[in-house]
């Protein structure tokens, strides 16, 4: 029997740092590297972790992929792969960019890797879950993109920054799009079990919610020539090790709704139960006026950008 596989598609910040936890953990056998315009560089790294993963004793085993079959077979593939925003682009540029980046990628994870779940963190995220699942045809279980986690993580740093204390012990909870989208549940995050609206005032709450909408570009802004990638990558492979290990953790994901919240044939953030198929079960939170409003201003923003790939003949009707 052999041991589970992890390709990681898209070798720059988030892709390699992802891949280096998911080797440096030993929660899968192999990983497996892949770059379609730099295959030196995604040699280069593999040689350079599978060093530091003998260094530190583990058994996994970290490989690059030359081409597209050299990802055969995977359990789990984290598709890191997309432009960033270039000088003249406007949304729609980017967006469709994108989501050609994830067609190609995603004929070849159909041909190579039929049974893997697949694991989008390209931007925008929502929509790339979304082009996805169209280009693979698969059940929206084996899709599920990272992003909640991040913010959820973001919302938990502000809250220890605010409190003082309870680190390793908070535990906040984000549902929506990414960004100013994203719609945080106080009243589901806690401290040591402690529900944080026992803990702060609302003025305070709002604060860090703001600081936590706005928490990637602040890093941007500081380091002045790239963006956020060791939460990120931390992230992704929470995921993957969630399906891998099939630990049944609940974690916010994006994935595609049938129902839930009122909401079919639409992508967004929900919590969901990750197992050895994926998003096995999606938690309905009971939330209040507000944050249904909010949350539907969410969905409003990736509805338009699923119209976009319409509208600019990247799908028809």
């Amino acid at each position: 029997m052999r041991g589970k596989r992890v390709g990681i598609v898209g070798i720059g910040n988030v892709g390699s740092t992802c891949a280096y936890i998911l080797a440096m953990n030993g929660g899968c056998h192999e990983v497996i590297l892949r770059s379609s315009s730099n295959p030196t560089k995604a040699k280069g790294l593999a040689l350079d972790m599978s060093q530091a993963v003998q260094a530190a004793r583990k058994h996994t085993v970290v490989k690059h992929a030359e081409k597209p079959e050299d990802l055969t077979d995977c359990d789990v593939v984290v598709i890191a792969a997309g432009s960033p925003r270039l000088p003249g682009m406007n949304r729609d540029d980017l967006l469709i960019k994108n989501a050609e980046i994830m067609r190609t990628v995603m004929a070849d994870i159909v041909k190579y890797s039929p049974n893997a779940i697949i694991i989008p963190v390209s931007n925008p995220l929502d929509a790339m879950v979304y082009v996805a699942l169209k280009e693979s045809g698969w059940p929206r279980n084996r899709v599920l993109g990272m992003a909640g986690i991040l913010d959820s993580a973001r919302m938990a740093h502000f809250v220890y920054e605010k409190l003082g204390y309870g680190a390793g012990q908070i535990r906040c909870s984000v549902m929506g799009g990414h960004g100013d989208d994203m719609v945080p549940l106080p009243r589901f995050s806690t401290v040591a079990g402690v529900p944080l609206t026992d803990l702060l005032s609302w003025e305070e709450i709002h604060e860090i919610v703001e600081k936590t909408k706005k928490g990637g570009a602040e890093i941007v802004s500081l380091l002045r020539d790239g963006s956020a990638y060791y939460a990120p990558a931390k992230a992704a492979s929470l995921m993957a090790e969630a399906v891998l290990s099939d630990t049944k953790q609940i974690y916010p994901c994006s994935v595609m709704l049938d129902g839930e919240y009122g909401y079919k044939n639409t992508v967004s953030g929900v919590p969901v139960m990750i197992g050895a198929t994926g998003a096995e079960k999606v938690i309905e939170a009971n939330l209040n006026d507000d944050q249904d409003r909010k949350f539907a201003k969410s969905v409003g923003s990736v509805v338009e950008l699923v119209d976009a790939l319409y509208t600019n003949n990247f799908y028809t009707r």
